[in-house]
């Protein structure tokens, strides 16, 4: 795992969470954090109330008002801070969750925590919402001037298409 992007990697599974209301297991991301973790997910997928939780905590992040449900996770799932050097690289770096812990509390106390840098200003992370009509999913951008407005290229070629077409239309 690559600690260099912690806190976009995380917050990526956040976003993920709240998108879909579950973590594609499947996923390389998702696989590769629970397996180092030694994190058993839930086997039906299940999170409970959290992508809930976490859709509203990145809502109010993206719009700029008060973090009340960043809060809240931080009350539900007080993070766990402590040093680790588990991957056997030779450097420590900060966990906010015990290896091992149940997949929820994990899940629950590392967005925690990432969602709370964020919301102080990491500058690592940007959030956002997708610009495409009727899709509203979230998006972390990393990219070099911070500019992204879609989640994926789908809803930008959508987008793009759409315009060309009302385009045409009014010029014909």
């Amino acid at each position: 795992m690559n600690y260099d992007d912690y806190t976009g990697n995380v917050t990526r599974l956040a976003v993920e969470l709240a998108n879909t209301g579950t973590l594609n297991q499947e996923g390389e991301l998702v696989a590769a954090f629970f397996a180092e973790h030694e994190i058993t997910p839930p086997p039906d997928g299940d999170f409970g109330a959290l992508p809930d939780l976490v859709r509203t905590a990145l809502a109010q992040l993206v719009d700029g008002v008060a973090p009340a449900a960043v809060h809240r996770l931080l009350r539900d799932y007080p993070p766990d801070m402590h040093l680790s050097d588990h991957d056997g690289l030779g450097g420590w770096h900060i966990h906010f969750s015990r290896n091992g812990a149940p997949a929820k509390q994990w899940l629950g106390q590392q967005i925690a925590a990432k969602l709370a840098l964020v919301a102080a200003g990491d500058p690592a992370v940007t959030l956002g919402r997708c610009a495409a009509t009727g899709c509203g999913n979230y998006f972390v951008d990393q990219s070099r001037n911070r500019t992204r407005r879609f989640c994926s290229n789908a809803c930008a070629s959508r987008t793009t298409v759409a315009a060309y077409r009302a385009r045409a239309a009014r010029n014909s």
